[in-house]
Formats: C-alpha cells, structure tokens, sequence
C-alpha cells in the first residue's frame, strides 16, 4: 500500500487535476450493462464505478470489460448486470496517497484508472493515466533541459571549437561562391 505523502503537493488531493475533475460515473450492481454502456456513451467516460448505498467501491467496469466479458461472451447487455462483468476489489487509492507512488504502482501493473477515496472510503475521483502524465510531463521538460545544459557547458571549449569550424567552413563557401 502506497504511503500517505508528507509533503503537500505530493498528494493526489493536491493535484490541479482533482479539483477539476469530473465526478465519476458511479452505478449499483444491479444495474444492467446497456444503461451503464448508455450512460459511459453520452458522458464520454471509459469506466463505471460499481459502488454500494454508502458509496463505497465494489469494482470498476470497463470498456475492455464489456467487451471481453460481455460481447465476446455473446451475453445480453439488457440482462446481464454490471456485477457479472465488473472487475472487483480493484485498486483504490485514498485522496492522501503520494502520487509517484501510485504512478509507479500502476506503470508495474499495467492498469488504466485509479478510484480515489475519501477517509471514510468513498468514491471521490478517478485518476487516469493521463493525469499522471500531466503530472510528469512538466518534470521531464525541466530534466532534458539540465541534462542538456549540464552537457553544453561541461563540454563548453568542444562546442566554442566546434561551432567555430561551423562558422568558418560556412563563411569560405560563401566567399568562394562569390569571387567564383
């Protein structure tokens, strides 16, 4: 289990992201695929949390769930309910947890959404992979740029010699084309 962050800015909370983000798209687990699918179309969302009366997390549905357990498994979406085709007890996360543990906990394990909970374990958000990609996208930037830095100047005298062979080599093309 991923530790809860000390430091603020590290928490998922903490993210701009969660502030902003959409609330997720929640249903019973007895509701039927077909209007869970119908509800995932019109909001545009990848994923159904299947929670319980005090909204707490059963599991989550996915596209891919529906798809492979449900389509290919030729079942009625008029019939068959979201607690036959859901993933359960997925990973959670509590809205204190650091975010760089749960980006590496969910690059190791290859899984796409991320529910978030409150303290009292309820349904809050859900954290997709691109979220964490905003959150690193920035980091990455700044890294090229020092390492990139760091090796200009380390290698200051090869690029002052290089780029003056640059120079030169481009000014006697040009002076040769001109007097030629």
């Amino acid at each position: 289990m991923p530790k809860t962050a000390t430091r603020a800015g590290n928490r998922l909370m903490d993210r701009p992201e969660y502030a902003s983000k959409q609330k997720p798209l929640t249903a019973t687990a007895e509701t039927t695929v077909f209007d869970a699918v119908l509800d995932m179309s019109k909001k545009n969302f990848g994923s159904v949390v299947v929670i319980d009366d005090e909204r707490k997390i059963l599991g989550v549905v996915t596209e891919r769930d529906v798809m492979n357990k449900l389509v290919a498994k030729g079942l009625d979406s008029k019939t068959a309910v979201l607690s036959d085709i859901m993933t359960p007890d997925p990973r959670i996360a509590r809205e204190t947890d650091d975010m760089v543990d749960w980006l590496r906990i969910m690059s190791n394990e290859r899984f796409r959404r991320l529910p978030v909970v409150d303290d009292e374990g309820r349904i809050k958000a859900v954290f997709t992979q691109g979220d964490f990609v905003s959150y690193t996208w920035p980091d990455l930037i700044y890294q090229m740029k020092a390492i990139a830095s760091a090796t200009v100047f380390k290698n200051w005298p090869i690029v002052l010699i290089g780029g003056g062979i640059a120079l030169y080599t481009l000014l006697m093309v040009i002076v040769l084309r001109t007097v030629g």
